[in-house]
């Protein structure tokens, strides 16, 4: 391990940063809902996709193996890409272009989708998009914050999340009620354009140059010892680096687990309640019901693997998830999906942002490839295959089973996790293993 691999200290409870920084977070918390919305739309209007296309449920399945294959492709290079021109600052430029090719990938589809066929392989630009966005954001959000509030700080990012995975549902219930699900493709990436023009404004050198010499002089600790550092050496050198940590090898097995359980649940949770005889606006509506209370899990977990460790804020977020998986069996209308689906929403996405900072602590000069990795074979293989999978389980033996299923495999994280050092700690000076 390099010197980044010093353990975090244990912070005060309360956070502390430049106005910049906190300014840089609303902006990523907006750049990262887009993402969420980006990648909610598919599972929002599949019913109404499956019924113009006459698919079944297996093939619907595959329309998001397509989906996810391009995110792998999209994780994997932009997350090195912003490596390799620089951390900090200089990662708004890769962000900005990931997001640029969804918007018009977006375009595309309700252009040209005219066909399966067509749609299937406009998923691919959708799919880089929503892959390569991710990592680079996680990892800007990071070089803006004192090390002591990381988790924090990532944690409230990723608020995005719950937030936009809501909000499709709430934009998709608009759209379908004027007009079809193609324009739902065009109009909702169309929201990222302010959200881009504001990452190009905050993210320079000068800005954050101040943010830094604001830690310095009250006491905390800069997220890296420079503003930027462009990787030197061979291509391979950040995948090198990022692999060499445990930590980051056993942190994909860990929240690939998770994503295939979401991705299984989350694909055909329109459609399941579509089959209990709601209609599709209010169906999408309650798909992103998560959304409400998945903001609080993001917050409260996040910042609390910043004092308890990484590792002891995972644990609870694992039975969570299965428990709350298990729960879903229970949906028989619109009420028990609300109580169901809020519940699910203080788990949901909780364990991804502890996990991000524990993959910061642990390498943070490679830390775009690090998670690029992650999302693109945690995300995009478990994408690959969950979704198919799901789908063949939902038309062999029903809703119940599928449910049982994923929620076996979210309690088998518990076998990663149990690899995974501890990088939280109450001195400086500890160093991780691997």
């Amino acid at each position: 391990m390099s010197e980044s691999g010093a353990s975090i200290p244990r912070s005060a409870w309360l956070p502390r940063a430049h106005p910049l920084s906190w300014v840089t977070l609303a902006i990523t918390t907006c750049a990262i809902l887009m993402t969420a919305v980006d990648g909610g739309i598919l599972p929002a209007v599949l019913p109404a996709i499956q019924e113009e296309f006459g698919l079944n449920s297996t093939q619907a399945g595959l329309i998001n193996s397509v989906f996810f294959a391009g995110l792998i492709v999209g994780a994997l290079l932009f997350g090195w890409f912003s490596d390799r021109i620089g951390t900090g600052y200089r990662r708004t430029w890769a962000w900005n272009v990931a997001m640029l090719i969804g918007i018009l990938g977006g375009a595309l589809t309700f252009g040209f989708a005219g066909s399966f066929v067509a749609f299937l392989l406009l998923r691919i630009p959708m799919g880089i998009s929503r892959g390569g966005s991710e990592p680079v954001n996680v990892a800007l959000v990071s070089e803006w914050w004192p090390k002591e509030h990381r988790g924090f700080a990532v944690g409230t990012h990723h608020t995005g999340f719950p937030l936009g995975q809501f909000l499709t549902g709430a934009l998709i219930a608009v759209v379908l009620g004027v007009a079809g699900w193609r324009e739902a493709f065009l109009l909702i990436p169309l929201l990222g354009i302010p959200i881009i023009v504001a990452q190009t404004i905050v993210g320079t050198r000068r800005n954050q140059e101040r943010v830094y010499d604001w830690i310095d002089r009250h006491g905390l600790t800069r997220p890296l010892p420079e503003l930027s550092v462009r990787q030197t050496g061979s291509a391979l050198a950040p995948v090198k680096e990022a692999l060499s940590s445990a930590n980051v090898r056993w942190s994909i097995a860990l929240i690939f687990l998770f994503l295939w359980a979401e991705a299984g649940a989350v694909t055909f949770l329109t459609g399941q309640l579509v089959g209990q005889g709601m209609s599709l606006p209010t169906a999408a509506l309650l798909s992103g019901a998560s959304g409400l209370t998945g903001w609080i899990g993001q917050v409260v977990w996040g910042a609390w693997s910043d004092h308890a460790g990484r590792k002891f804020a995972i644990r609870f977020l694992v039975v969570g998830w299965a428990v709350t998986l298990l729960a879903m069996i229970l949906i028989s209308g619109p009420a028990s999906a609300w109580i169901v689906l809020l519940a699910w929403g203080l788990f949901r996405n909780a364990p991804f942002p502890v996990v991000y900072a524990l993959l910061i602590d642990s390498v943070p000069r490679a830390a775009g490839t690090a998670m690029g990795i992650m999302i693109g074979l945690a995300l995009g293989v478990s994408g690959v295959l969950a979704a198919a999978v799901s789908g063949w389980i939902i038309d062999s033996f029903g809703f119940t089973v599928h449910y049982v299923v994923l929620a076996a495999i979210c309690l088998l994280g518990l076998v990663p996790l149990a690899r995974i050092t501890e990088t939280v700690t109450a001195g400086r000076t500890a160093r991780q293993e691997g």
